[in-house]
């Protein structure tokens, strides 16, 4: 019980920390966007974007072996094996450095050619295609080779010096937006530039961290063939899921391009934008979860990770809801205020992304779960082939002459079946009582997401849209939501421990 407790402690005080980063994050990501829109203008914008596509169709390589990278050194954590730990930092570095060889080779070939060849790029904006697609390359490498480093302060649950570090990331990005203004020449050019250098300060930040911090974290040039066959193992089924998520995101980008041009992929990034500052709320918590999930696997403490893979989902989904209410029921004001040029369907696609996020979110901790166990064949295998209906579907819809958002529409309801087949999985893997998300999660969200809808619809119905009344829905549909929440989301244990919480707190001031 004790070490539950300290667990707890742990997982709520690395939430602050992280929800601090986030929130800066946000707010920094936000009008670096807003500054790059207006500066590169609405066409290079979404050039940008698609052509950053080609190349994280490249990530569906790196994907499968970083969370490889992060499964097996949380796991040597958890299992206290601490001779074993620089083996694999060092060849995870080692396999990360290949994979980045083969991702140029990759790139400057059939992603050059892709380009090219296939891309609808305007044709005066095709020489300043190539430079994103080279700088983009180069970036996509740096990140590749911090993976070990990163995985590392997760895995060691440092996430006071992980939020220090992305705030300082964020404030780079914004530094190469400020500098875009006032850049000569092409700034679409000089944008790819100013990101890759932006790229290699925090890489090189993360590498002195963990040298000072984490013994394990010196490099050497060692090679465990045995240990890197096991990684690979995992790694290769686990591909399949990661080359998913790459096609239904990126794959599907490039299919708006082909059949809508680079207007529709504006709007697209756009959506994207508030769609990740958003789920970098609930990235925040799932970073300090997902940890204590892999050692309580790796601790054979069964009961410790399904109350975590319950908690860990519906308190993801509620922290969504709040922030999820208002964005979509002022979507169009919010998008006028923070930017100058909307491109067009982008409030469409705001709502839409913002609600397949709800139904996704719901399967994060379950999936990382999966992933400790380590077998993960049949997993991989089958949220593969259904999860790749949604670029499959996406596509021949738009054969059909479909409007640009039934995308949205595939992955909600191709995401939703996922959602129930892995609890069927997790069922096999780890003998996962099913009733218990039924219950504990499902059962419990439902009341309060209908309920947080009544507020805003009465305000949006009652008057008129207006920047009085974006700041009314907003404000007062937070509030409301969260009341929902704690009235019927939380269950009697959940409720009186934040009454003790709130209690001690002001009896302290």
């Amino acid at each position: 019980m004790t070490d539950h407790s300290e667990s707890n402690r742990r997982i709520a005080q690395n939430t602050l920390f992280l929800y601090f980063r986030t929130i800066l994050i946000i707010l920094v990501t936000l009008y670096t966007s807003r500054v790059v829109l207006n500066s590169l203008g609405v066409e290079d914008y979404g050039v940008y974007n698609a052509v950053g596509g080609v190349v994280s169709l490249f990530a569906v390589l790196s994907g499968a072996m970083s969370n490889a990278i992060s499964r097996f050194i949380t796991y040597g954590i958890g299992k206290g094996d601490s001779g074993k730990l620089n083996e694999i930092f060092c060849t995870s570095v080692n396999v990360q450095i290949i994979l980045s060889i083969i991702v140029l080779i990759l790139g400057e070939t059939l992603g050059v050619w892709f380009l090219n060849s296939q891309m609808n790029i305007p044709i005066d904006r095709i020489t300043a295609a190539n430079w994103v697609l080279q700088c983009t390359l180069l970036a996509f490498v740096v990140n590749l080779v911090s993976v070990p480093y990163n995985a590392c302060i997760i895995a060691y649950e440092h996430m006071k010096a992980y939020a220090y570090i992305s705030v300082f990331d964020a404030i780079l990005k914004l530094g190469v937006a400020f500098l875009l203004i006032i850049s000569p020449g092409d700034k679409l050019i000089a944008y790819s530039i100013l990101l890759v250098a932006a790229s290699l300060g925090v890489r090189i930040l993360y590498g002195l961290y963990c040298r000072r911090h984490f013994s394990e974290c010196v490099y050497r040039l060692k090679f465990n063939s045995g240990l890197f066959r096991e990684m690979a193992g995992f790694a290769g089924w686990n591909f399949f899921g990661n080359a998913t998520s790459i096609l239904n995101l990126q794959g599907v980008n490039i299919l708006i391009n082909i059949y809508f041009g680079v207007i529709a992929n504006s709007a697209r990034g756009i959506s994207s934008q508030v769609e990740s500052a958003v789920n970098q709320l609930v990235v925040t918590f799932s970073t300090a979860v997902n940890p204590q999930i892999t050692k309580s696997y790796a601790q054979d403490d069964r009961e410790r990770m399904f109350y975590l893979i319950c908690k860990g989902a519906k308190f993801s989904y509620f922290l969504l809801l709040i922030f999820a209410i208002p964005l979509i029921f002022e979507a169009d004001a919010l998008l006028k205020l923070w930017l100058v040029n909307v491109p067009e369907n982008s409030a469409l696609f705001m709502r839409l992304s913002i609600v397949g996020l709800l139904v996704t979110v719901l399967g994060n901790s379950g999936y990382t779960a999966c992933l400790a166990t380590g077998n993960i064949r049949n997993y991989s295998i089958i949220i593969t082939l259904v999860g790749s209906l949604n670029f499959i579907l996406t596509w021949l819809f738009y054969r059909m002459g479909a409007s640009v958002q039934v995308t949205y529409y595939v992955y909600i309801a191709v995401y939703a079946v996922i959602l129930f087949i892995r609890l069927f999985l997790m069922k096999g893997l780890l003998d996962f009582p099913i009733k218990m998300f039924f219950t504990e999660v499902l059962a419990r969200i439902i009341i309060p997401s209908v309920t947080a809808m009544i507020v805003p619809l009465i305000l949006c119905h009652m008057t008129e849209p207006s920047l009085w009344r974006m700041f009314m829905v907003c404000i007062l549909s937070v509030i409301w939501t969260v009341l929902c929440v704690y009235v019927f989301g939380f269950t009697r244990g959940e409720k009186n421990v934040i009454s003790k919480k709130l209690k001690s707190f002001i009896k302290a001031r």
